[in-house]
């Protein structure tokens, strides 16, 4: 008798339900820790880096005892020697577990690419590592099936050639080394998303919001088995050359569509066919999911946080370890008190120039060790990045800079704004200056400090200063910028690592919290390397009123738990100690007046 779908969908989950647990995905008592993530490839600086903190010997045995080995995720893609890397890491997963050690590899979004389908990343040194495995009469078979698929003639050698440029020697066995009964499909379908050990969670692109919904568990049962079933599927209609190895993972819904099903056609692919419409849109593979998130990372705190607070509780975590986004300054960082830590530090060097860094936990110590053999460190505050800086620097040295910097030219621009150029001898800044707007009065520098306080991280530095004897502000304009008349009209940023709606959301918030009447589109300004929003020229905010601007009041503004513990915090005392000296007396009470309405709105149901 055959098996209904439901029933073969509870085998699977089931099947890899057990799996997932063999792994341990929550661990309470591991005494030493050691987490490395995207190794794209760079076999060799992972042996290095892994080397430096004792987890394997020169032999490249394991030596780490009852160290716990996490590897958070993309061992594929890029590099060159991913499948010595998956090679080493199965190896040792015995060994570890022979003396009381563990090898905890997780799901990267390069590894759930690589199953799908999603070659775009796959380097011409990946596919070479395959093509011993694979045969002429397997390259045959999907030649012919590729040329009828689009009605080319077989026997012509510069269609041929074309195909054997396109797909080289080893795609064809590296799709089927990644299949759901290949050596490396089956083995990472077999892996946890997320593990947590004393507390600490690891995952590869961030905890989502989705998380909260799944919890730990079902995020690796539930998400860990669609990711199955939807390999499957692809494997089950590429066998009946429904789909074909060599077309596009974002093709195949519209192949699936259009495919006419013969009347004896066998019930496996019929199953297969609609399994994959619904599976292609899974939680786990879309941006929003576990493998690819990147908002706690990219969002500010007030955006973030909260929802990042949220993800924990619902796995019972208290910090979370992250791959994924190579971190600026291509060194371990930390962000919300140490509640998130970043381990991508671009272990690939020639692509993300960085190196492989360990990241090492023991009882409540965390250091970081790097490939080099540097000095080990604790990691350090993630930089606040409200555009390009030269040099990298901080914003607090940004602001001694605009203090007391050079004016080096001074000019106004085509909107009339006096934009300054601004140099210490070593480092040199673009500025605007902006008159005091009144007694006591300076709107930028206020927006500023505001926005730190909410943790916004929208507000450009800003600070006082005098020129030609005029007292105002100066703001740093950021270089490669553009703003949002252009963005919008170019249709770029859509892909912003912080989501866009998530940014104005927040800004509608802020400019009703300062009454701003002048946020024009050439106001809203984007960095261009993650189209990240900034906010400048403040002039016309702070008004003495209650409410919201006109333009704003059918503007989505959602006050969310970040922002109504972040306005909480504004107390009158902290207002008048931070804003005393840029606002006067009417604009603070009226300011907190506004901050007095929002939070008496209802909580938003967002998150």
């Amino acid at each position: 008798m055959q098996r209904t779908n439901m029933q073969l969908l509870l085998g699977l989950v089931l099947l890899f339900t057990a799996g997932a647990h063999a792994n341990d995905w929550r661990v309470d008592d591991a005494e030493r820790v050691v987490a490395i993530s995207d190794v794209h490839g760079a076999y060799d600086a992972m042996v290095t880096t892994l080397q430096n903190v004792g987890v394997i010997d020169s032999e490249l045995a394991w030596s780490g005892g009852k160290t716990r080995l996490v590897i958070v995720g993309d061992l594929l893609d890029r590099g060159p020697r991913s499948r010595d890397a998956m090679d080493l890491l199965m190896r040792l997963e015995d060994e570890a577990s022979a003396v009381g050690g563990y090898v905890h590899v997780l799901i990267g979004n390069h590894e759930s690419m690589n199953m799908i389908g999603d070659l775009r990343y796959v380097s011409k040194e990946e596919y070479a590592a395959f093509a011993g495995d694979e045969t002429q009469e397997q390259r045959e078979r999907w030649f012919r099936a590729y040329a009828r698929r689009y009605k080319l003639p077989s026997d012509d050698e510069t269609v041929r050639k074309q195909f054997d440029t396109q797909f080289p020697a080893g795609y064809f066995a590296l799709r089927e080394a990644f299949s759901s009964k290949g050596k490396y499909g089956a083995w990472l379908l077999g892996k946890p998303i997320i593990t947590v050990i004393n507390g600490t969670a690891f995952v590869h692109g961030g905890l989502s919001p989705i998380v909260v919904d799944y919890g730990l568990d079902g995020v690796n049962t539930t998400l860990q088995s669609e990711l199955a079933a939807y390999v499957e599927a692809i494997d089950t209609l590429t066998e009946a050359q429904v789909l074909l190895p060599t077309d596009s993972h974002y093709d195949y819904v519209d192949i699936v569509e259009r495919f006419a099903p013969a009347l004896d056609e066998k019930p496996e692919v019929l199953a297969a066919a609609k399994a994959l419409r619904k599976l292609d849109r899974s939680s786990l593979i879309t941006v929003d999911g576990p493998l690819w998130y990147r908002s706690n990372v990219a969002c500010s705190g007030i955006i973030e946080k909260h929802r990042l607070d949220a993800a924990l509780a619902a796995i019972g975590a208290e910090r979370l370890v992250v791959g994924h986004t190579p971190t600026p300054t291509r060194t371990v960082l930390q962000r919300f008190g140490g509640r998130l830590v970043e381990v991508d530090t671009g272990m690939l060097n020639f692509y993300y120039k960085g190196t492989g860094s360990a990241l090492v936990l023991t009882g409540s110590s965390i250091t970081v060790y790097n490939q080099s053999g540097a000095d080990p460190y604790e990691p350090a505050p993630h930089p606040r990045d409200v555009g390009l800086r030269p040099g990298n620097m901080s914003a607090e040295d940004l602001a001694v800079l605009l203090r007391n910097g050079d004016v080096v030219s001074q000019m106004e621009d085509e909107l009339g704004r006096t934009v300054l150029d601004i140099s210490d001898g070593q480092h040199r800044v673009k500025a605007l200056f902006a008159k005091r707007g009144g007694r006591g009065f300076y709107p930028d520098v206020a927006a500023y400090r505001l926005d730190r306080l909410l943790d916004l991280d929208m507000v450009p530095v800003s600070v006082l200063r005098e020129l030609d004897g005029r007292e105002g502000s100066l703001q740093f304009y950021p270089p490669k910028t553009m703003d949002e008349g252009m963005r919008a009209e170019s249709g770029q940023g859509v892909g912003a690592s912080c989501p866009l709606r998530d940014q104005f959301m927040a800004m509608y918030v802020f400019d009703v919290l300062i009454y701003n009447e002048g946020r024009t589109l050439n106001r809203i300004l984007y960095d261009t390397r993650e189209w990240d929003l900034m906010l400048i020229e403040h002039d016309r905010a702070f008004a003495t009123k209650k409410g919201m601007p006109r333009h704003l009041q059918s503007a989505p503004v959602e006050i969310t738990e970040g922002w109504r513990t972040a306005l909480a915090g504004l107390s009158d005392e902290v207002l008048q100690v931070e804003l005393g000296d840029v606002l006067d007396k009417r604009r603070l009470r009226a300011l907190g007046a506004r901050r007095d309405e929002l939070l008496a709105q209802k909580a938003s149901a967002g998150r």
